[in-house]
């Protein structure tokens, strides 16, 4: 079975790297191994486990309605619909979804 190591970067510094399998999506590997990238609904919808990628190459398996067309064109993917297709580096957190949908609170 082929799998790719997909490296996961936080903000904060901290750095982890998951194998993920041909027919399992990044969070599916990520809760896997317990690592705690956040996500909600788990198809696409609600834009929780956004992730940007910076390296490597990720598609969608099914549509990422949580992601506008300019966002994934700036490489934004939903990791609960992702699945890789090469080693990647994807920036993880509830910052990087944040930064799509800024708190008017703030």
């Amino acid at each position: 079975m082929t799998t790719h190591e997909v490296r996961l970067e936080w903000r904060d510094g901290r750095r982890d790297t998951v194998s993920v399998a041909a027919d399992e999506t990044v969070i599916d590997a990520t809760e896997r191994e317990n690592l705690g990238v956040p996500y909600g609904c788990l198809y696409g919808a609600c834009g929780t486990c956004t992730g940007r990628l910076l390296e490597g190459d990720l598609v969608h398996v099914e549509r990422p309605r949580g992601l506008k067309p300019h966002h994934r064109r700036e490489g934004y993917v939903l990791l609960c619909v992702a699945a890789p297709r090469s080693d990647c580096r994807v920036e993880v957190g509830a910052q990087v979804q944040a930064d799509l949908v800024p708190n008017p609170w703030k």
